[in-house]
């Protein structure tokens, strides 16, 4: 289970995804476990695991309503597989983070795929996820 992993939000998703299909698995040990270099989204695993995924900036802008630029908040976010995703929820915001997107079913990204989108303290984006 790829319990936490970052993922990047990318302006040119072609580009990001022939560098990283070029060194993560020199670098890391990676192996493709999804996505092309077509996008809009692409993840590595190391023994299963994830490791690094990616996803088309603007889409995730569109979906969840953050702003795309260079701004380094809306280039990098931390992807948290959790049980419960409103549960989860509750608990980021009783301890300070602020809500992007409230819980939503998203069947468009996968199979009983749920998330959550909020920022945590200091403004990094954060997904929660079940599936």
């Amino acid at each position: 289970m790829d319990a936490l992993h970052p993922r990047l939000l990318v302006a040119d998703f072609a580009t990001a995804y022939a560098f990283y299909a070029a060194v993560l698995p020199e670098l890391a040990g990676a192996d493709l476990a999804a996505g092309g270099p077509a996008g809009p989204y692409a993840s590595w695993d190391v023994d299963g695991q994830g490791l690094l995924s990616m996803f088309d900036a603007k889409l995730m802008a569109a979906a969840v309503g953050v702003e795309t630029s260079a701004d380094p908040q809306n280039s990098v976010m931390l992807v948290c597989r959790v049980a419960d995703v409103d549960a989860g929820t509750r608990t980021c915001m009783e301890h300070g983070a602020s809500m992007v997107a409230p819980p939503t079913d998203r069947p468009q990204w996968g199979s009983n795929l749920r998330t959550a989108h909020l920022r945590a303290p200091g403004g990094v984006l954060i997904e929660l996820q079940s599936y």
